[in-house]
């Protein structure tokens, strides 16, 4: 049976969810950026589901709803890593993408998995798309049946790399960015995932995320996206 646990760091998240239920990133930006951003958020995602067990949760038929209140950043977020203090935007979606595809509902909560993602969230909620990073999360019933298999999963991230589209963006308008300073970064890796009795697979992953990166100050996460831009 095919197990997708959408990828916040669990790292299915959302992969091959149509592109009408993405949220346009950085909806406020400038011009340029925006419509960037637009058509990462609107491209088809890639990547494969999970290989679970017949007894292991089965996929989500839906994700949280948008307007799930979002947690506060705490200590008490389980697994889930505190955001690193870097100020260049690839290696910092490379570490939220690793982030994302990494989970443990051995010893995390549901809301502890949402806490800990809050905390890499820009504070500026004008360029911030909360909904589509917590949207990766499974919901309550689905989180527990997989706690009952003891799901967990690691990354290994491989390459990542600004989308010629973005690229050329950038090139037509350098000013551009200085508003907002989101960046689109595209980050490629590989999740494997376990669970109870030996079971487990692996699947090759890829994400273009947006990051926020203003001048003299650490990274933050702005919007997750199941697409890839080349």
């Amino acid at each position: 049976m095919r197990n997708r646990f959408p990828s916040l760091s669990l790292s299915s998240y959302g992969t091959g969810w149509s592109a009408t239920r993405r949220i346009a990133i950085v909806a406020v930006a400038v011009a340029g950026l925006l419509a960037l951003a637009v058509i990462v958020a609107l491209m088809t995602g890639g990547g494969n589901g999970h290989h679970a067990p017949d007894s292991a949760a089965p996929a989500p038929t839906g994700s949280p709803s948008s307007s799930e209140a979002a947690p506060k950043p705490s200590s008490g977020s389980g697994s889930v890593p505190q955001p690193p203090q870097i100020a260049e935007p690839v290696a910092y979606a490379k570490a939220a993408a690793q982030m994302l595809w990494s989970y443990d509902t051995r010893d995390t909560s549901r809301a502890e998995q949402l806490a800990g993602m809050r905390a890499w969230m820009t504070t500026e909620t004008k360029y911030a798309d909360w909904a589509s990073v917590a949207g990766q999360v499974p919901d309550p019933v689905l989180w527990s049946r997989m706690a009952d298999q003891d799901q967990h999963a690691t990354a290994h991230i491989t390459e990542g790399h600004y989308p010629s589209a973005f690229k050329q963006a950038l090139a037509e308008d350098p000013s551009a960015i200085t508003e907002a300073y989101v960046y689109v970064v595209t980050v490629n890796g590989k999740q494997t995932l376990s669970w109870k009795k030996g079971g487990g697979g692996a699947e090759e992953r890829a994400v273009t995320l947006a990051v926020q990166c203003r001048p003299n100050h650490d990274c933050t996460l702005a919007a997750f996206a199941p697409s890839v831009t080349q």
